[in-house]
């Protein structure tokens, strides 16, 4: 964007001096010094002028910035009334960062780049206008919900709500290959326009035969999975979203794949630049029988999906390697190869150091807590999305013989700070639900039907949560915690009982249920099970008061919601999932998603204009003593947090581990050198594990010279 040159800008300079500490205080106060300048020297000068809102909207719908449709969806009185309304609450952003974001990321911008077409409070009003769909009182809820950032839609759908000239509402997706030529090429060409289209692609390469595998009876014929690895990052470096930014996408594999070896090997920095893979992501499908093998420092099997697919009559990713394990193994008509469950486990570990890849996918914890009939066996971009697909057959003319279910993200994000003193927890959230809903039901991603076949099915969407941190600094509780423990146990319990509950509202309404919701555990009652036999209710003093105006189910609520669950059904196969939060968690001025700051006062690398300082959340003399780095935390903590939310969340939560290349003394009890091992990142895995953890993000490493391995977080992904 080229914006008019002013003779002098003091805002970038003001806010590089939060920085630099006078008398061995941060100078908070430069910060709101910048956001001030910013504006005056900025926005606006450089922001067209309308006499009224209405002219306006009329300026912005002939010259193509808007849409018309949703817009005519409303009467002039009504969306005069909305904008009056989002003006008496005297929006300020509460930071410089803030600020900054939106008008370079979101703001609307004239075809030249020389001036904003939107304010806040615009993008507001045209994102809750557009999610209602006409319905006045909606409209009018989502503004509150937006305005007040209790709610925050995810990138794709803030940026994109209502504009003329939009990418797609969606995040990301997922897609699955089975073993054959006419899925490899299908997929590859599903992979191109759907980064063109603007979303992050994950892509399970589990069912593809082994380097050696033989094709048509030839032995040693297949070239295994790293050939496609390439075919798939060239695909997205090439589907560049009109030169914005590269397409991105991660390619999964099974831990009990024969490749897995040389898939783990070209991500290394070392690699054979033939074989190398620079940009694409990678993570690894881990069922419970390798934690069992690892730990027992046993040899373990690896299969060959061609002879598994052969025997069990489905692709590999759909046999349970735990439960058929030693069947495998018995059997002569499965190629199989033994190496050290151990050595493995440890290779995991190097790269994790090296390059803070692969993600984790605890495969068989994800299906036990799936209350959906199917099988989750892979993940997204950011490894939250965890929900059941099912495999496409396809002929020779590139045709769906047998038309599977793969999967988009709609994707949004509570607020937790803000969420917490909405004057209705339970209104806000059914509110948000409706929001997420017409995401799903207004998606048609048609350019892969397989994606298409699934979000008309399933209706899924993924309501999360950031400010986690910021919350309890606010409360003076320390991350990990029992008191922060508490509180995350009844928030995400709240955000899990008040989405069951608009999403039985709206099967109610529509007289439509989520396919094969009759199979579900929800239509069976069972999935209600630990909340009838169990007391979810706060426990210590300083939580129960943090809650004392906020309604808590009890047993009768879950059996209430349970009864009508059984009788009309559920809208949605799934409703929550904890993404990474990108932009949208600076311009919320909250802490990203429910993982610690990693700084008390955070440095961001903007192209172009050079370094900007974000000083945490709320940061003061009361809360300092409360923001401990992620990386001067015991990472068990972190991994009790997400265990103790991801019991209510029916997906997944994109959980990062946050280490130092030289570990302080006394962090970790069985730690006896200073400096990071293999052993160390080991044993989280397995303690995630068995804490019930269903994935594993980033693993981000802050070395010696104060530089972060493993931070670069796909931008396609989060949200």
């Amino acid at each position: 964007m080229t914006l008019k040159n002013l003779p002098e800008v003091s805002y970038f300079k003001l806010n590089n001096e939060i920085n630099r500490p006078v008398n061995d205080q941060i100078p908070l106060h430069k910060d709101k010094e910048a956001l001030k300048a910013f504006f005056v020297e900025n926005v606006e000068p450089n922001t067209m002028k309308f006499s009224t809102t209405i002219e306006k909207i009329q300026y912005l719908l002939e010259k193509n910035y808007l849409e018309e449709d949703f817009i005519k969806k409303y009467s002039i009185d009504f969306i005069a009334s909305l904008y009056t309304y989002l003006e008496q609450q005297n929006f300020e952003f509460k930071s410089f960062m803030a600020a900054y974001k939106f008008y370079t990321q979101y703001a609307l911008k004239n075809n030249e780049g020389t001036a904003y077409l939107e304010s806040y409070e615009d993008r507001v009003a045209f994102n809750a206008l557009y999610f209602a769909n006409g319905d006045e009182a909606l409209a009018m809820a989502l503004a509150d919900e937006m305005i007040h950032q209790r709610y925050q839609p995810a990138t794709p759908s803030f940026l994109n709500a209502g504009r003329k000239r939009r990418g797609e509402l969606v995040s990301c997706f997922l897609l699955q290959v089975t073993d054959d030529m006419n899925s490899i090429g299908r997929s590859i060409n599903s992979a191109l326009q759907l980064s063109r289209i603007g979303g992050g692609v994950g892509i399970t390469l589990s069912n593809l035969r082994e380097a050696g595998a033989p094709i048509k009876g030839y032995d040693g014929a297949a070239s295994g999975v790293v050939p496609v690895m390439k075919l798939f990052e060239d695909s997205f470096s090439y589907s560049n979203q009109l030169g914005q930014r590269q397409g991105a996408g991660v390619v999964y594999l099974n831990v009990f794949h024969p490749d897995i070896i040389n898939f783990l090997s070209a991500k290394k920095e070392n690699a054979d630049e033939k074989i190398r893979v620079k940009t694409l992501s990678l993570g690894v499908i881990v069922p419970d029988k390798f934690y069992e093998l690892a730990r027992k420092n046993e040899g373990m099997y690896l299969f060959s999906p061609y002879s598994v697919e052969r025997v069990y009559g489905v692709p590999f990713s759909y046999v349970d390697i735990t439960a058929e394990y030693d069947n495998l193994v018995k059997n002569p008509a499965i190629r199989k190869t033994r190496i050290k469950a151990r050595d493995l486990e440890n290779e995991i570990s190097k790269l994790q150091q090296e390059s803070g890849y692969p993600y984790i996918i605890n495969v068989d914890t994800a299906n036990r807590q799936n209350p959906i009939n199917g099988k989750i066996i892979m993940s997204n971009l950011c490894s939250e999305i965890l929900q059941v697909q099912k495999p496409s057959a396809i002929n020779d003319r590139q045709e769906y013989e047998i038309l599977g279910t793969d999967i988009s993200c709609n994707l949004g994000s509570t607020n937790i700070v803000n969420l917490m003193e909405s004057p209705d927890f339970g209104k806000s959230v059914r509110t948000m639900t409706r929001a997420l809903t017409f995401v799903t039901d207004a998606s048609n991603i048609d350019v892969v039907p397989s994606i298409q076949h699934g979000n008309q099915q399933n209706h899924t969407i993924g309501l999360g949560a950031m400010g986690l941190h910021t919350f309890f600094a606010k409360h003076k509780m320390d991350y990990g915690s029992k008191e922060s423990l508490d509180f995350t146990n009844i928030y995400f319990l709240l955000l899990n009982y008040w989405t069951l509950v608009e999403s039985n509202a709206l099967a109610k309404e529509r007289g439509e249920v989520f396919h094969d919701f009759a199979k579900s555990a929800y239509a069976d009652g069972s999935y209600f099970d630990k909340y009838i036999e169990n007391d979810f209710l706060p426990k210590s003093e300083k939580v129960k008061n943090i809650f004392k105006n906020i309604f808590v189910p009890k047993k009768e609520d879950w059996i209430s919601l349970r009864e009508s669950i059984k009788e009309y059904g559920l809208y949605h196969q799934n409703r929550l999932a904890v993404a990474p939060n990108g932009s949208i968690s600076y311009i919320n001025d909250t802490s990203a998603s429910i993982h610690p700051i990693t700084r008390m006062i955070e440095e961001r690398q903007e192209k172009k204009i050079g370094k900007i300082y974000y000083p945490a959340p709320l940061l003061s003399n009361d809360t300092l003593p409360f923001y401990t780095s992620a990386y001067d935390m015991d990472m068990r903590k972190v991994i009790d947090v997400y265990a103790t939310a991801q019991q209510h969340v029916d997906q997944g939560m994109s959980l990062t581990l946050f280490l130092r290349s030289d570990i302080p003394d006394g962090l970790y009890e069985w730690k006896k050198e200073s400096k990071q091992s293999t052993r160390d990142l080991n044993i989280l895995r397995h303690y995630a594990f068995h804490k019930g953890i269903k994935s594993i993000y980033y693993v981000r490493t802050f070395t010696d010279d104060a530089e972060e391995i493993g931070s670069n977080a796909c931008e396609s992904c989060v949200i």
